[in-house]
């Protein structure tokens, strides 16, 4: 994984510039795989869900910069969301053969509708998120511990195998399990919300 700038505010506002590949691989890394779940939760097809994420990453590609210089934006995830849900409902409802058009007063539709927050697909939304968020921040965290560390947080909070049966297999005393949860927990945490806090 690129590594991210100082800020999500920083990354975003160099998205206009469609030459700053950095940035476009940071969006991408932590985007790409919540719009596609977000696709296939509505029963796209691979193929369909791939060629929607395509669609919605062009579309903020030609109107990021109208949003970065707008000062009444909101955040950029329900901005980000607004566009992925609308694009979503007109690619479900145009003809197989129709793509959908890439231009500004499209574009312009599509960000003047504004999605229930209390909808399924909203919370689906943010639920997917939320994971996407925690994948980032846990893959960033084991390459900071060792193995047998990783494995200890892994098995007893993820998979939520009893502590003494990770303790056995991984041949580690009880407490150095509690310690190595406890420690990978904390800097998940701090992960999450260092990106939380760049998305806002």
């Amino acid at each position: 994984m690129p590594p991210l700038p100082d800020t999500r505010e920083t990354l975003i506002r160099r998205l206009p510039d469609a030459a700053d590949v950095e940035a476009w691989d940071a969006f991408i890394e932590i985007y790409e795989p919540l719009l596609f779940r977000l696709a296939r939760s509505k029963g796209f097809q691979q193929a369909d869900a791939e060629d929607f994420v395509q669609e919605v990453l062009a579309a903020v590609s030609k109107a990021v910069g109208r949003w970065v210089d707008d000062e009444n934006r909101g955040t950029f995830k329900a901005w980000l969301f607004r566009i992925a849900q609308n694009m979503a409902i007109n690619f479900m409802t145009r003809p197989r053969h129709q793509r959908l058009g890439s231009g500004d007063s499209q574009i312009a539709g599509l960000l003047a509708q504004h999605p229930d927050p209390s909808s399924e697909s909203t919370q689906m939304f943010a639920l997917e998120y939320r994971r996407e968020l925690f994948r980032c921040a846990a893959e960033q965290v084991r390459t900071q511990v060792n193995e047998r560390q990783w494995q200890a947080f892994w098995k007893s909070s993820v998979e939520a195998q009893p502590i003494p049966e990770v303790a056995a297999e991984l041949e580690m005393s009880v407490g150095s399990i509690y310690i190595a949860r406890s420690r990978i927990t904390k800097r998940i945490r701090e992960k999450i919300f260092f990106l939380e806090e760049q998305s806002r």
